[in-house]
């Protein structure tokens, strides 16, 4: 296997996302990585505003590709159908071969070997929501792995066919929509929970299989004051 290059994304206010990521969240979580991932790798940053960033943490230009979409469930919720560019045929030309995308919003608890040391050309996270197959916080995948997520979206159409599919969310409704069920996943069993579902919001102790939890949704995010009350977020989120 090529060395994996690791990928996070964070771009300013007025592209879908809420002002609530800055280039701190971006180098603890490379810092995380290179506790809990022993084995050579790159930490990227796609990234319109690179400032901060620790020189460890290679910066990419944001792409402008589907920059300006909204959320089909609403402008409440953050837009990141740019990140679909992952799936383009021609990737691996500027990121690499072998490619793990990760949100920011995580605590990584122990080695990720396990979970990104796995054959397979395409690996994603699921069993968060009930009618949504996949959620695109963490993807493993060699580069030009299901191109048709990249080639058949249409910024008119598939938003609203992946939203009347029932599939929550914008470029993880879609991709869950494109490749339906049946893709290689990570879930509890694997060590990957996240904060809302499976800890009731820190109600529910740390798994002792946990290797990564996310704090997708609304309410939390891991440097907030509620989680950082829990002494294993503050020993790992760092």
């Amino acid at each position: 296997m090529p060395p994996l290059t690791v990928i996070t994304f964070k771009w300013r206010p007025g592209h879908g996302l809420p002002a609530k990521f800055h280039s701190r969240h971006v180098n603890v979580l490379a810092a995380m990585v290179r506790r809990h991932y022993p084995h050579p790798h790159r930490f990227v940053c796609v990234t319109d505003d690179p400032l901060g960033l620790d020189p460890s943490v290679k910066a990419v230009p944001l792409w402008s590709d589907h920059g300006k979409m909204v959320n089909p469930h609403g402008p409440a919720y953050p837009s990141c159908y740019r990140r679909l560019k992952l799936f383009s045929r021609d990737i691996g030309e500027l990121l690499g071969e072998r490619l793990v995308s990760l949100d920011l919003d995580c605590v990584i608890t122990r080695d990720l070997s396990p979970l990104w040391n796995r054959p397979e050309d395409f690996v994603i996270w699921g069993a968060t929501n009930p009618t949504t197959h996949y959620n695109a916080s963490m993807i493993l995948m060699t580069a030009g792995a299901r191109p048709q997520v990249w080639e058949d979206f249409d910024p008119a159409t598939s938003p609203k066919a992946a939203k009347a599919a029932r599939q929550f969310g914008s470029d993880q409704g879609w991709i869950s929509y494109r490749l339906g069920k049946g893709e290689a996943m990570w879930s509890a069993e694997h060590g990957v929970y996240a904060w809302q579902v499976h800890l009731k919001h820190g109600r529910e102790p740390l798994p002792k299989n946990a290797r990564v939890v996310f704090f997708n949704g609304k309410r939390h995010n891991p440097w907030d004051a509620e989680p950082q009350a829990h002494e294993w977020v503050r020993e790992n989120w760092r």
